[in-house]
């Protein structure tokens, strides 16, 4: 074989390694960038319920609510007891072992009777800490004034606090507390998944390239055009004849398939902590940048003047020294951010500008103003 077909053979090698490795990276950066349905959307009907609740904590080593001060602790805690056959209207209650919280919880979706759900427990007195204390029984209510729970049992607490009469440490939050499984789920919410005949499945991010997606995204694994999507945050999905009845299959069978997010271009702004979020999609037009801050910087050193020694004329004064130093940053230049950067080169760009976040916040700004910059910018 000649010189020239060797290196005919290794020509070819080499421009179908350099295919396979493009094929490769393209599909990669395909697969990265997909996410499945059930992480960017919810179903109809599959969602949490939440519950409120009043109620009683008993048992704290003297951190509960000031009786005198905290006349909803009182009242309750003579309800409590008159319920339980113990007459205390007449009596002078003097506690503060006792304290009136808050219950909150989230009702899973098709939580059945029985089930068990944790509870999320917060003072609402005077109370100083939770730690310790025992929750009485206490009804957990929907939106419409239904009890769906009922809660009760010792309260753990991620927080401490401690102190004398000069210094006080408190570590975390002492009056919220949680209680795990501590509320048994005694109402049912009926709503029959598997006999729907029309799902909608609402994007947490509406976007109307996103929603359109995920509708051929189900077209194509179900066959026809059962999904269709009608605005940025909804896809409507028939059950198709084949899954009449059994619609938590067809879920099951839409919910892993992955689907490409589209993003809009933003730039997310926090002013008071000075935390920047440049999107992907982020594009600059053909921009000239410059930055710089005028300081000046006074000094004052007085200085003390003495006579010579032995001198009967001289006086000692006190002599202003006045240092004056002018930083006009001169030393930075004239940056220029040519047309279609990525996010990358407009990151290397500004940091290449030497600028710290807040003077970044006002680049950004100002690009915005310039027309440069192609995206939404939102200040939180």
């Amino acid at each position: 074989m000649s010189l020239v077909q060797h290196i005919t053979i290794l020509y070819r090698a080499t421009v179908l390694l350099g295919t396979l490795l493009v094929s490769f990276a393209v599909q990669v950066s395909d697969a990265s960038a997909q996410s499945r349905i059930k992480d960017i959307a919810n179903f109809e009907g599959i969602r949490d319920n939440l519950l409120v609740g009043y109620g009683l904590v008993v048992g704290l080593n003297g951190t509960g609510d000031d009786i005198d001060d905290a006349v909803f602790t009182r009242e309750s805690l003579i309800g409590v007891l008159q319920r339980l056959g113990v007459n205390a209207r007449d009596n002078d209650l003097d506690t503060d072992n006792v304290a009136a919280v808050m219950i909150t919880a989230n009702l899973p979706p098709f939580a059945r009777q029985g089930t068990r759900i944790d509870m999320t427990v917060s003072a609402i007195g005077t109370a100083e800490s939770l730690q310790g204390g025992t929750l009485l029984v206490t009804p957990l209510m929907g939106a419409d004034g239904e009890v769906y729970a009922v809660g009760q049992g010792p309260i753990a607490i991620n927080g401490f606090s401690a102190g004398g009469n000069a210094e006080t440490i408190t570590r975390g939050v002492p009056t919220v507390g949680r209680i795990s499984n501590g509320a048994i789920v005694e109402r049912e919410i009926d709503f029959d998944l598997k006999e729907l005949q029309s799902v909608k499945i609402a994007l947490k991010n509406p976007d109307l390239t996103t929603a359109r997606r995920i509708a051929q995204a189900i077209n194509t694994q179900l066959g026809g055009n059962s999904a269709i999507s009608t605005d940025p945050s909804t896809v409507q999905l028939d059950v198709p004849e084949r899954y009449r009845g059994n619609t938590v299959a067809m879920l099951t069978d839409i919910e892993q398939l992955p689907v490409r997010v589209d993003t809009p271009a933003k730039v997310v702004i926090d002013e008071k902590s000075g935390v920047i979020v440049i999107g992907n999609d982020v594009r600059i037009s053909t921009v000239a940048i410059a930055q710089g801050n005028l300081t000046v910087r006074i000094t004052e050193t007085p200085q003390v003047s003495q006579p010579n020694a032995f001198s009967n004329t001289g006086t000692t004064e006190v002599v202003d020294r006045t240092e004056i130093e002018i930083d006009d940053d001169s030393d930075k230049r004239l940056a220029l951010l040519p047309s279609g950067v990525t996010l990358q080169e407009v990151v290397n760009g500004l940091n290449a500008l030497g600028v710290g976040p807040r003077d970044m916040i006002a680049i950004l700004q100002s690009i915005k103003a310039a027309g440069a910059l192609q995206a939404d910018i939102e200040l939180l």
